[in-house]
């Protein structure tokens, strides 16, 4: 787990355009307040890097001792139409002033405009439909529901197996951890889940198998026949790098799943509204899942996801039988709209494509200065990783990780505590509407950083 220092050192002081950095940090009078948190908190809600958030808007993030960061983390992925957008906030506060602040499942008219626009954007508008939720735990744990449910009333029993991947992260509640990857975060689940299975991941690094016939002799080796499958989950890219499948292998899977009829799920959580220069991930494979994970960038703001699925498996539930109590409430619902609207009027998918250029080049640029220890970058649109290794290994290195990050931190670059399977990975992910010169900006920062914890 990342900890950070909470003793206050004296840092570089900072003053550029997206960047000011005037006192010690932590801020000597932030420890207040993060002791008072520590007794009425669990320390599982800590980790990250120590700065109290009082504002944001755009790609900064400012506290209200006079700094200033640039933001590389758009939350975790959050804020892909920027932070506190005058749109969203209007949206906002028209259905405060309406006082309709919660709704259950009984039906208001944006409800529907979300829906649709949902449907619009989705692989089949005709045949495709859309579930509001909360979280993307609630999607994912959703969809795994949903393909079960399909598999047992077309074929009974014996469809039974949920098939996922290696290092996948799908949210923490009791199913999605069932679905992940990582063995350390399942260690309390105890004689549950046996139906669901784990597929080494084509990532071409941490496993440099990239052939869908090792998913294939994977299932041979577990005594698992395709028939007894009900579903298959992937992140659209895992979230561990971000690692992405080869578009032959996805394409390959999504071709063995309607052979057998298995239902194929595509985690779009983080990946999702921009993200990769696409509106949804997998649509760098070309293929269309049957049902699609949202959540985080839907709103840029409020807690809410959704599933977008195939009506015939989305329709299995009887009226009244598949809902949550805060389904397509009226704030969150507002926000999503607003920041589907800017996403699409200011072309922010194509923003996060242009710019993936000078990101990545940026970053391979820092990458070939220090081979041995920043051991593999992948990369798409506006998300990109470095996974920190040992030096001349692949064995994750998160110590040396954590000191980069942290050191960015005290430069005003703010990125969240390192990712990965180990917390190697040095994760990059600024709102989508971030400019090219706040970009290199980053870059530049965050080679100060390498250089001066690695070495020049």
């Amino acid at each position: 787990m990342a900890k950070y220092n909470l003793t206050p050192v004296d840092v570089e002081k900072v003053s550029t355009k997206y960047r000011t950095i005037s006192t010690k940090l932590p801020v000597p009078e932030s420890l207040s307040i993060f002791a008072r948190l520590s007794e009425s908190e669990p320390i599982s809600m800590m980790g990250q890097p120590p700065i109290i958030w009082d504002k944001a808007t755009g790609f900064q993030v400012f506290d209200k001792w006079g700094n200033k960061w640039l933001d590389w983390s758009s939350g975790v992925l959050i804020a892909n139409a920027g932070h506190g957008r005058e749109e969203i906030i209007n949206g906002l506060n028209e259905v405060i002033k309406s006082h309709l602040l919660a709704t259950y499942v009984f039906v208001h008219e944006k409800r529907v405009e979300l829906t649709q626009m949902l449907q619009a954007i989705s692989p089949d508008p005709k045949n495709y439909s859309v579930f509001i939720l909360s979280t993307g735990s609630e999607a994912t744990e959703n969809c795994i529901k949903l393909a079960k449910t399909y598999a047992f009333e077309k074929y009974g029993a014996q469809k039974k197996y949920f098939v996922s991947f290696k290092n996948a992260f799908h949210g923490r509640t009791l199913g999605a951890q069932l679905a992940g990857g990582m063995d350390k975060l399942k260690t309390w689940i105890v004689d549950e889940g046996k139906t669901f299975i784990q597929i080494p991941f084509p990532d071409g690094y941490k496993n440099v198998d990239t052939s869908f016939d090792l998913f294939l002799d994977t299932l041979k080796e577990k005594g698992i026949k395709p028939e007894e499958i009900a579903g298959v989950m992937t992140e659209s890219y895992q979230g561990v790098g971000p690692d992405f499948m080869p578009k032959e292998y996805a394409q390959k899977l999504v071709e063995f799943c309607k052979e057998h009829d298995i239902i194929t799920i595509f985690d779009e959580v983080q990946s999702g509204f921009g993200r990769t220069g696409k509106m949804f991930a997998y649509e760098h494979y070309d293929i269309k899942p049957d049902l699609a994970a949202c959540g985080k960038g839907i709103s840029s703001s409020l807690p809410i996801s959704a599933v977008i699925g195939r009506k015939d498996i989305m329709g299995l539930y009887a009226p009244g039988s598949m809902t949550s109590t805060h389904s397509a409430s009226p704030l969150p619902v507002a926000a999503a709209i607003e920041n589907l609207k800017i996403i699409q009027n200011e072309k922010l998918v194509e923003n996060a494509a242009s710019l993936e250029g000078v990101l990545m080049s940026g970053l391979e640029k820092i990458q070939k200065k220090h081979p041995e220890v920043l051991g593999c970058l992948n990369g798409k649109g506006l998300v990109a990783g470095i996974q920190v290794v040992k030096k001349g290994t692949k064995e994750p290195d998160s110590e040396m990780a954590q000191k980069i990050n942290e050191r960015c931190f005290q430069k005003g670059l703010l990125m969240f505590a390192p990712v990965g399977i180990a917390g190697e990975c040095i994760k990059i992910a600024p709102p989508l509407m971030i400019t090219e010169d706040a970009i290199k900006e980053g870059i530049q920062v965050l080679e100060e950083a390498c250089d001066e914890i690695l070495g020049n």
